[in-house]
């Protein structure tokens, strides 16, 4: 059980983020609600302390004997901030202390995160950047706003992620228990999924993927600091918290956006199931069953992304691929991993055998990450962001 600390801004967006309260208490944390003056007029006193069960107060002087606002900072495992207006990521920034919140930022010393919401204008303004720059800079986590609706009739980016994905972003962060987002102000490119080459307007070749290893690498990678990209083939997950995501079907589209993403990219991580093969010819109309057998369907070789990227990397880049493999008659699936390391030339392969319930669409997975240098890494079977928490861990090596 964690001492959470849970700062509201004065956003519409307020109001979500009474679910997230509900989550971070169901699972079982102690969270002290911290509204700013503002945050009031969305969201009374009262339901903050209804739901969390402990008072609720925005200023500094309130409970002065307990001196409430050195002590919360200093308690707290965790510190969340959300909505974050531009008002407070600018406070924050420039360690002002008018009210209980900004005093709580500047006491803390376990990990904050803080979850922008704001009209698209104002969170592209140079003025919000510099100061979402300098928080990132100092060690804080700031996810990035969502694409969506907003405020009125407007739609862009500067929605509150939602409070299901914020939670478990708050889960990762605490089971990791370190201080310092260690991907703090990198940039990073993960794909996901699986691609569908298409036969005709209804059909098409694909494969087992969720996507769900790659959204628990986007996840981790955000939680930890790094300002993501996640290009997505074919997925129904949500969106993780705090990450861009470009969406995709074919490979040729995957090979794109992943190469275009990842010409600022500190790390590229390629998780998704690219095909291999395309068919030669689409239909331009769905194929009719008929009574005759239909004609072969001719293949033909996919551009392979993994060793694009490899070939026109950055200096300093590091690249990770995924290789989901099964045993034949010639090797197991491990040997045709390391095989497949020599020819692609990645930093890091991650290599998991996979069958059906084995590896694509489960919520499990068992991997063993094999470097450049030799190195072999073992990932016994758990959870997908366990696996995504090793691989940021030989990611976040090399970078230093």
């Amino acid at each position: 059980m964690a001492r959470i600390v849970l700062g509201v801004g004065g956003g519409i967006a307020a109001y979500k983020v009474v679910d997230l309260l509900r989550r971070l208490t169901e699972s079982g944390h102690r969270v002290h609600v911290v509204p700013t003056r503002s945050a009031l007029n969305f969201v009374g006193a009262t339901t903050w302390a209804a739901l969390s069960g402990r008072p609720v107060t925005s200023e500094v002087f309130a409970d002065a004997e307990q001196v409430a606002h050195v002590r919360q900072g200093q308690e707290a495992d965790l510190v969340i901030v959300a909505p974050a207006t531009a008002n407070l990521l600018a406070k924050a920034a420039h360690g002002l202390a008018d009210d209980l919140l900004t005093n709580v930022l500047l006491t803390a010393r376990c990990p904050i995160v803080v979850a922008p919401a704001m009209h698209t204008e104002m969170w592209d303004h140079p003025a919000t950047q510099a100061n979402v720059a300098t928080l990132r800079a100092r060690g804080v986590t700031v996810l990035e706003p969502a694409v969506g609706r907003l405020t009125g009739l407007d739609s862009g980016k500067g929605r509150l992620p939602e409070p299901a994905q914020l939670a478990t972003t708050c889960e990762q962060i605490l089971s990791r228990g370190s201080a310092t987002p260690d991907l703090a102000g990198r940039t990073v490119v993960v794909s996901a999924g699986g691609t569908r080459e298409p036969i005709d307007p209804v059909r098409y070749i694909g494969n087992r993927s969720s996507g769900r290893q790659g959204y628990a690498l986007a996840s981790t990678a955000a939680g930890r600091g790094a300002r993501v990209v996640l290009v997505a083939a074919n997925v129904e997950l949500p969106d993780p918290a705090g990450v861009d995501v470009i969406r995709v079907v074919t490979a040729a589209e995957m090979g794109e956006a992943v190469l275009a993403s990842s010409t600022t990219a500190d790390a590229v991580v390629m998780a998704a199931a690219v095909a291999d093969f395309r068919p030669v010819d689409v239909a331009a109309h769905k194929l009719k069953k008929g009574q005759a057998e239909p004609a072969p369907i001719g293949l033909t070789r996919t551009d392979d992304v993994l060793v694009a990227l490899v070939l026109g990397r950055r200096p300093g880049q590091v690249i990770v691929g995924f290789a989901a493999e099964t045993g034949d008659e010639s090797a197991d699936w491990l040997e045709h991993g390391r095989d497949k390391l020599a020819r692609k030339g990645c930093d890091l392969l991650v290599v998991n055998q996979v069958g059906v319930q084995l590896g694509f669409g489960t919520e499990d997975n068992a991997a063993v990450v094999l470097a450049a240098d030799g190195d072999e890494t073992a990932v016994e079977r758990g959870p997908k962001h366990a696996l995504a928490e090793v691989v940021w861990d030989l990611v976040a090596d090399r970078l230093r």
